[in-house]
């Protein structure tokens, strides 16, 4: 308690010191000591702190996807490795889909379908996980039913694992996929600001 009333009895004195001084100056100076401070209290009071950079919007939003045919799917992430394909790094096929692309997380990725219902090549957007293209065939894929790529299991489960989503057919492919066409998709120039939200979402 006595802590409490010597600094409230310190800060009055050092208040009175100041007010002092103050009236000192302008008495000597016959300079306006409110005109003098009034500019900085003007400047404190309407400075606005600079705002951050607008983010990235998602291409969710950026989009009007009812423009395009709709299909709602069960979607499973995957890996290239032996827990989702059966085969390990060294073995030559390891991370080559049935069309013959590599497997590849980006801005447009590869993902595995029943080829009946999409087609190698169809570009799909898939809420969530992005573009998708279809590069991929899987024995235990039936029906309406996507197999995501991830890097790793890890990435699987912390980003997809399982869900069942309503998909958008950007594109029908017919039947083939190289990796340039796959590359040029990527490479959209209208599309870069999105991709690295999806090179790097491994990260988060």
């Amino acid at each position: 308690m006595n802590k409490l009333k010597n600094g409230t009895k310190r800060f009055a004195l050092v208040c009175l010191f100041v007010l002092a001084l103050a009236a000192t100056f302008q008495s000597i100076t016959g300079v306006n000591i409110k005109s003098m401070i009034m500019p900085f209290i003007s400047v404190i009071s309407f400075t606005k702190p600079v705002s951050a950079a607008p983010s990235t919007p998602l291409l969710e939003d950026a989009f009007d996807w009812s423009k395009y045919p709709k299909q709602t799917v069960t979607a499973t992430g995957y890996t290239a490795g032996y827990e989702s394909t059966g085969k390990s790094q060294g073995h030559p096929e390891y991370g080559i889909t049935y069309s013959g692309v590599k497997v590849k997380r980006d801005l447009f990725s590869t993902v595995a379908a029943d080829l009946n219902v999409f087609p190698i090549g169809t570009i799909l957007f898939i809420p969530g996980y992005g573009y998708g293209v279809v590069a991929d065939k899987g024995g235990a894929i039936k029906g309406n039913e996507l197999d995501l790529y991830y890097k790793t299991v890890e990435d699987v489960y912390k980003q997809w694992g399982k869900k069942q989503v309503d998909v958008y057919v950007v594109q029908k492919g017919n039947g083939h996929l190289t990796e340039e066409q796959l590359q040029t998709l990527n490479n959209n120039k209208s599309l870069q600001v999105f991709r690295q939200q999806y090179i790097n979402s491994e990260k988060r």
